[in-house]
């Protein structure tokens, strides 16, 4: 094919590519202009997901009328004079591309009314193309509607996420917008139910209670550091509240939500040996630092920054990090029994690595000892059903010690625990599954995402011995719980599995309530760390020799490994190894 200079229809919806993923998208470019315009308030109107209509309006400073046309253009902005000023950008938008990126793959109806207006102006704009212009009445600032999102590019809609997906993303992305700017009131209604809707006061322990909920508002630790010209603020999670993934890390720069590897890196760092592996914390950090030392032009869609001295910045966040743990955390009781930082680590052989929740642990290769000799384990037989077993002990308060007749068997009690559960609440399919009432029925709220997620299980929820209903708002009242739960917080009980939907991209549609149960198993499940009695150890192991499949949890982690008589022998060099 002869080179060629691409037509102009072409060239927009690539670059709409780079700058619209999803509707997510669309909402943030829209809320930045928004932003930089100086709106004190921000309204945001999202139907099917956004792929209908994401509609963004503002009290704003306004379009003159006679630059409309042009504010639809590519590379059309106010905000840059020359190539200096690309590094100290003051405003969230500079480019000049987004406005023409979205009109370009949408119907874009932009009217705007600007502050010695008498009248404001309306155009509309579809792939691309003028289609409509015309002097309105509306009151100052400006309205931006985006319908039929992708029309003309059918394809990039196959490759967008389930709806309900497609709704949190853009959840997550004004929740984090209303914690960064707190003076500003933002109002998000999906599908005409309202969702998030802040006040404005310029506080953000308020606004972080709308967002998260009053009870982790309460326990979030404020962060404050000034280092000359660096300035970081906002709000971190104590060692005792945790997520399984860095989702809710947040961090903003100049007024920028940015996802930085180096500032995530230098929190999760400031939490070492404080949390479980496998575990992150909540956090919403807002770094302030001149403009100059900050390159934002580096990224289609401006997600990512460079800094002039990186290492400054991420050592000034993890100092901001550790003085805050360090504030609010008591100092530790040495005169209080720890047994297992004290005795667990003196009666473990150190040959053996201690794993966390749901990880096995595998035996460690001396120096010098030929890896082919062991790292061959978990050796697993060749069928799912077990052999009698004799019961030795724990160890480590997490592993049985079983004897077979071929062999030792390690037993994860959390994992094993989680099959003999999972296969029981299989047998019960189809009956009533055994609840327990609460005396009292208990009220909770949760942030605008989870009870989307929530509000959308619970059907499945309430078929396996749950009774969850919705309270309005983001509330919600759990009046009975499966008794296999008993034990557990009811609230905690929810708001795990909660934590464990938001996990998955897509909801679950084939395998929901087997997927369900699992995740009630999990949390339902002995622990590591927990002593068993030798009756209590007995029991789990008969137990585990009933179940069809004892080799794996319902999560597919092994639950055991086994070392056969043969490779003991060789590791002991004992002569006549079968």
């Amino acid at each position: 094919m002869p080179i060629r200079i691409l037509a102009d229809e072409v060239a927009s919806q690539i670059a709409a590519g780079e700058v619209v993923e999803r509707p997510a998208s669309v909402v943030k470019e829209l809320m930045e202009n928004s932003l930089d315009a100086g709106s004190q308030r921000i309204e945001l109107r999202v139907v099917n997901a956004g792929k209908d209509l994401v509609e963004v309006s503002d009290d704003g400073c306004g379009i003159p009328a006679e630059e409309l046309r042009l504010a639809v253009a590519r590379h059309a902005t106010s905000k840059l004079n020359s190539a200096e000023d690309l590094f100290r950008i003051e405003t969230l938008g500079f480019r000049g591309e987004a406005l023409a990126s979205i009109a370009s793959v949408s119907r874009l109806t932009l009217i705007s009314r600007e502050k010695n207006a008498e009248i404001g102006k309306k155009i509309v704009v579809e792939g691309g193309k003028l289609i409509a212009s015309e002097s309105v009445g509306i009151p100052v600032g400006t309205l931006v509607r985006v319908e039929n999102l992708f029309f003309n590019v059918p394809a990039r809609l196959k490759f967008l996420k389930s709806d309900l997906t497609e709704k949190n993303q853009i959840v997550q992305l004004v929740s984090r917008y209303t914690l960064a700017y707190p003076q500003v009131r933002f109002r998000l209604v999906q599908d005409d139910k309202e969702v998030l809707h802040s006040h404005g006061r310029n506080n953000r322990r308020e606004v972080l209670a709308q967002v998260y909920g009053s009870d982790l508002a309460k326990q979030m630790l404020e962060v404050e550091l000034e280092d000359e010209d660096i300035h970081i603020a906002g709000f971190i999670s104590p060692v005792g509240v945790s997520r399984s993934n860095r989702r809710e890390i947040t961090f903003f720069v100049n007024g920028r939500w940015v996802q930085d590897a180096g500032l995530s890196t230098a929190l999760i760092q400031a939490y070492h040996t404080l949390l479980m592996v496998g575990r992150y914390p909540i956090a919403m950090l807002f770094v302030e630092i001149p403009p100059d030392l900050v390159d934002v032009n580096v990224h289609p869609a401006k997600a990512e920054v460079r800094f002039r001295d990186a290492d400054r910045v991420f050592r000034a966040v993890q100092r901001a990090v550790k003085r805050a743990l360090l504030a609010y955390s008591p100092a530790p009781q040495l005169n209080t029994p720890n047994w297992q930082s004290s005795t667990f680590d003196s009666v473990v052989d150190p040959a053996w690595g201690m794993a966390h929740d749901g990880d096995v642990a595998q035996p460690a290769i001396e120096p010098g000892e030929p890896a082919g000799q062991i790292n061959q384990q978990p050796v697993h037989l060749p069928t799912d059903s077990l052999p009698l077993l004799r019961v030795i002990g724990q160890v480590g308060a997490a592993y049985l010690v079983a004897e077979g007749p071929d062999g030792l068997y390690l037993i994860d009690q959390h994992a094993a625990h989680e099959r003999v559960l999972f296969e029981k609440f299989m047998r019960e399919a189809g009956k009533e599954i055994p609840s327990q009432a609460l005396l009292h029925p208990q009220t909770f709220d949760l942030p605008p995402q989870a009870a989307s997620v929530l509000q959308s299980q619970l059907e499945v929820l309430n078929r396996w011995g749950f009774e969850v209903e919705y309270f309005g708002g983001n509330a919600f009242r759990v009046r009975r719980i499966p008794a296999i739960l008993s034990g557990m917080d009811p609230i905690a009980a929810v708001r795990a599995l909660v934590e464990d939907f938001e996990e998955d991209e897509t909801p679950l549609q084939t395998e929901i309530e087997a997927r369900v149960i699992a995740r009630v198993c999990k949390r339902a499940a002995v622990k590591a760390g927990q002593i068993l009695s030798g009756e209590e150890q007995a029991a789990l192991v008969r137990d585990l020799e009933r179940c069809q499949s004892p080799r794996t949890c319902p999560h597919g982690r092994p639950t055991m490994i086994h070392l056969s008589v043969d490779l003991l022998e060789r590791q002991f060099g004992r002569r006549g190894s079968r």
